[in-house]
């Protein structure tokens, strides 16, 4: 074996904390799993330093939150979904005020502090169907984040309202929206988005509305759904276009990847498995200096990948689940407690810590410590 002194000199580069390039990245994909986890885990580390200062670093957060579809009625059909209705199908639905009355009263009950909303692409509802809803929800349960509407969403709004984005947005904020999640970035390459959902946003679409989002004040996550059709470069590129975003706008709480699920849907792809999950995730730990929070994805890879996750740069274990329609329909339909993630947490030597959307330390829910 031929020694490489600038591959020292870029693990170095890595361990104090260093920006790496895009050329960079793809040399350190190649490194053995082991040794990008533990460059990933000190890039951790270095991240929370001054978040957790006095706590020994030692915390990993969760929260409990509540994944709800407003409707499965969708006009984009993207190939990697197996979750999405037209109109005319039997199974078809919108959700109704009474319906989410109770699954938020559910929420509340076991702890919940936020309600994940995000729905099909529905050709016909108005946009003071969407300010009814969000009024209706704020109005009864004030305490609870409404953390709604991704960018593809959105952008949809905008060719139905036939407004402009921010105007949309300040209305939503107005009614209700805490905060938007970072649904549908996919792959941020539109060589690629063009093959898995030609009728979606696209990159520069999806980069528009968080741009926009931050502006308003609004905090974001940013996702990666990988392992069907792009390569490592495009993985690579999706990971750029994120970090200058984020260099430009600050809006980004968190990034969250996981795997294609491929069950019932029509895209034809290999998958990857917890090994390709792993390094990828530890590989945009390195490369999103400027991303505070990355979060493990157990809801994809089960608990113990989950768990594992936590120390190839995650801080965070996500959210216990109550409920998840999308990739459960393509084939992932894993569970957990607030129990479970105690157990996963602690037995890594770690304090678990409920927190909210914003990454704030809870002492009870609601309450900021």
């Amino acid at each position: 074996m031929i020694y490489d002194a600038s591959l020292d000199e870029l693990r170095q580069k890595v361990w104090d904390g260093g920006r790496i390039d895009a050329a960079e990245a793809r040399r350190l994909y190649a490194l053995p799993l082991e040794e990008l986890g533990a460059l990933a885990h000190r890039r951790r580390q270095l991240a929370k330093a001054a978040a957790y200062a006095g706590r020994g670093n030692d915390v990993v957060t969760y929260i409990v939150d509540r994944n709800v579809n407003y409707t499965n009625i969708c006009n984009v059909y993207c190939k990697f979904c197996a979750f999405y209705r037209t109109e005319r199908d039997a199974d078809a639905y919108v959700i109704s005020h009474e319906e989410m009355d109770r699954k938020i009263e559910e929420t509340i009950a076991l702890g919940g502090t936020q309600l994940l909303l995000q729905g099909g692409h529905h050709p016909k509802l108005t946009k003071q169907w969407y300010l009814d809803l969000l009024g209706h929800m704020k109005a009864k349960f004030p305490q609870v984040n409404i953390h709604g509407f991704s960018p593809s969403e959105f952008v949809h709004f905008r060719e139905v309202f036939d407004e402009p984005l921010e105007e949309i947005m300040r209305d939503f904020v107005a009614a209700g929206l805490g905060s938007i999640p970072g649904g549908g970035g996919e792959i941020l390459v539109d060589r690629v988005r063009k093959r898995i959902s030609p009728l979606k946003a696209t990159s520069d679409d999806w980069l528009e509305v968080m741009a926009t989002a931050h502006r308003l004040g609004l905090r974001t996550s940013a996702t990666m759904m990988f392992g069907h059709v792009e390569t490592v470069e495009d993985r690579i590129e999706h990971l750029e276009r994120l970090r200058r975003q984020q260099e430009a706008t600050g809006g980004f709480t968190a990034f969250i990847c996981w795997t294609f699920q491929p069950e019932n849907t029509r895209l034809k792809a290999a998958t990857v498995g917890a090994h390709e999950y792993l390094r990828t995730q530890a590989l945009a730990r390195l490369y999103l200096d400027n991303f505070e929070n990355v979060q493990s994805s157990w809801v994809t890879q089960g608990p113990e990948i989950g768990q594992v996750a936590l120390t190839y740069g995650a801080n965070d274990l996500g959210s216990i689940m109550i409920e998840e329609n999308v990739v459960s329909q393509a084939g992932a339909t894993f569970r957990m407690t607030v129990d479970d993630m105690h157990r996963l947490i602690r037995d890594l030597g770690y304090e678990p810590r409920q927190r909210d959307n914003w990454y704030q330390l809870l002492t009870q829910p609601g309450q900021v410590s």
